[in-house]
């Protein structure tokens, strides 16, 4: 499988991309915090810590001390894992920042070009490893705005993404954030890649001249080397309940919009929009439980008629001491008979010990 992923990296991650691209540098809309999707990524309007380096900037404005964050989770059966580093702190009481790493990589792949001589001889000493792994470096800015209960954050994103020897590119691109708070109600948006992302791949030709008829009748020429990413938007609305003395309800809803046609539920040729519902059930803010929905897309079957598909989660939290772990359970990346993925994360937030 891993041979096969080689050939599917080369020929959908850098053909074509002198355009706008429907989908690209999708590792950056996985998500982080396993809270966050064990809520289904519904976060744009509460998420108020480190990992709002990624939801939404503007969340920063809610630190009261530095905070760290990390996530590791693994996709299709282990074979790619992803990875997540945060750290975030208040500048003073109006502003804050953050920095952030994401890596979501396939490792040892097997690197087959040179099995077979130009005589038709095997030889497996030829056989190497090499990895295909992309990498996102986030900063992030935030400050309260004069009206009450209203903040921006913006982010500046560094993309690296490798294929071996292969391939290799540079990129980058920025996001902007609000939020606005008002009793138990919240409010959030957030524009991903608001000037489009902008990715420069260099090809090394030598290397790709050896896999250049891999696929007979395909990828005959070099791939083009610039890929732009098109805007995306997100607008959440969310509510806090409180039941009884001790136990709180947060429920948020999504929009996360493509400039795109695609297969979510609400599709047209200028925008496509796929919601997102988030439950979360805390004691006390010790014990967490959450629930969420989203992912709806239709699914064009063999025989040409259409189905919808959705995609559930579930998350569990536990705070003790200034440390807070998540877990969540989501089907993302799932493949064959692999139905779940198992995502866990941890944060630590200094203010407690002050």
């Amino acid at each position: 499988m891993k041979i096969k992923l080689l050939y599917f990296l080369l020929l959908t991650t850098t053909l074509s991309f002198s355009q706008f691209r429907n989908y690209s540098n999708e590792f950056l809309n996985i998500g982080v915090d396993a809270a966050a999707l064990g809520m289904s990524k519904a976060v744009v309007a509460t998420s108020n810590d480190v990992n709002s380096t990624y939801w939404n900037p503007a969340g920063l404005v809610g630190l009261e001390d530095y905070q760290g964050s990390l996530m590791h989770a693994s996709y299709f059966s282990g074979i790619a894992t992803y990875n997540f580093a945060g750290f975030a702190m208040p500048i003073n009481k109006e502003s804050s920042v953050g920095l952030s790493l994401i890596r979501f990589g396939v490792d040892d792949i097997l690197n087959t070009t040179e099995l077979i001589d130009s005589q038709g001889n095997i030889d497996f000493n030829r056989i190497n490893l090499f990895s295909a792994a992309d990498y996102a470096i986030t900063v992030s800015y935030a400050r309260k705005m004069p009206l009450d209960g209203f903040s921006i954050g913006g982010n500046a994103k560094i993309i690296r993404r490798i294929i071996g020897d292969f391939a290799t590119s540079w990129g980058f691109g920025f996001d902007v954030g609000i939020q606005f708070q008002r009793n138990n109600w919240m409010f959030g948006i957030m524009a991903r890649d608001i000037t489009t992302t902008f990715n420069t791949w260099a090809i090394n030709e030598e290397e790709f001249e050896k896999i250049r008829n891999a696929i007979p009748g395909q990828n005959q020429e070099l791939p083009e080397t610039t890929e732009i990413t098109k805007p995306k938007l997100q607008i959440g609305m969310a509510r806090n309940f409180s039941i009884g003395r001790d136990f709180h309800l947060l429920t948020e809803v999504d929009l996360n919009m493509r400039f795109a046609e695609t297969n979510d539920i609400i599709s047209t040729s200028i925008v496509s929009i796929d919601p997102a519902f988030g439950f979360q059930l805390d004691y006390d803010n010790l014990v967490y439980l959450r629930v969420g929905a989203g992912n709806f897309q239709n699914i064009k079957e063999f025989d040409n008629s259409e189905s919808l598909s959705v995609q559930p989660n579930f998350g569990l939290g536990f705070k003790y001491r200034g440390i807070q772990i998540d877990y969540a359970l989501t089907n993302i990346g799932s493949v064959g008979n692999a139905l779940f993925s198992n995502i866990f994360s941890i944060k630590l937030d200094y203010s407690f010990y002050r």
